[in-house]
């Protein structure tokens, strides 16, 4: 497979997967959600009591982190992660995961893990991955990059929508301090916050639909492709 690597960065619920995996559909690419591999050692966190009375022991995590094993399958044309062998696609986008991945993405021994996988994944090229770091930190290589924004009052709708399609209910005041807190957290943490590329190209998607912005994107990549070739 040959193409060329784009990172998607961004804020919690501002849309940044909805838009990786429109353009890894329309160009035939591989989409990867780094989100869902830090969800997914949050959950195995929560599975394992290394979360308890809300305080994370990080040290234990550490020397858990060889036993944490991830993989996405593609499962009737939906991308869904498997830890350990188990399908925890659904359990991840629950609350109590979102409550605490901010957390465990700050510990410096779970990005080095994940970002050596997500390089593994993407020797081949033609790859869309989303995250907080992709662009800075994964691939800073990467020839096209686009930073993510969007209101809290859209962000909040989303994430209850989000929820609520899959029967889980949260309060929205709830949804938008966790936003908050998570947003706090991912751009003041010392270990690879969340920060715009100086390259990047700033999407704002608050007034903007689905197709609205995946055809804001197109263009854009057919140009990076287009430089790649020449």
């Amino acid at each position: 497979m040959s193409g060329i690597i784009i990172a998607i960065d961004g804020f919690s619920a501002c849309g940044k997967s909805t838009l990786a995996k429109q353009v890894a559909s329309h160009f035939g690419y591989l989409f990867i959600d780094s989100g869902a591999m830090y969800r997914a050692i949050t959950l195995y966190a929560l599975q394992e009591g290394l979360i308890v009375g809300g305080n994370l022991d990080q040290a234990a995590l550490i020397q858990h982190l060889p036993r944490v094993s991830l993989e996405f399958k593609n499962i009737r044309g939906q991308q869904r992660i498997y830890l350990n062998g188990q399908d925890v696609e659904d359990e991840i986008r629950k609350g109590e995961v979102l409550n605490y991945v901010s957390p465990v993405a700050t510990i410096r021994e779970v990005r080095e893990k994940l970002v050596k996988e997500q390089r593994a994944m993407a020797r081949q090229g033609a790859i869309v991955m989303d995250g907080r770091d992709i662009g800075t930190v994964v691939f800073p290589e990467a020839e096209l990059k686009i930073y993510v924004t969007a209101s809290l009052e859209v962000r909040t709708q989303r994430r209850f929508d989000e929820l609520s399609k899959k029967g889980v209910y949260m309060d929205k005041n709830e949804i938008s301090k966790n936003l908050r807190e998570r947003d706090r957290i991912d751009t003041s943490r010392l270990e690879s916050p969340l920060k715009k590329a100086d390259d990047a190209i700033v999407l704002d998607n608050t007034n903007l639909t689905k197709e609205q912005q995946l055809q804001w994107i197109i263009p854009l990549v057919d140009l990076a492709l287009s430089k790649s070739l020449s």
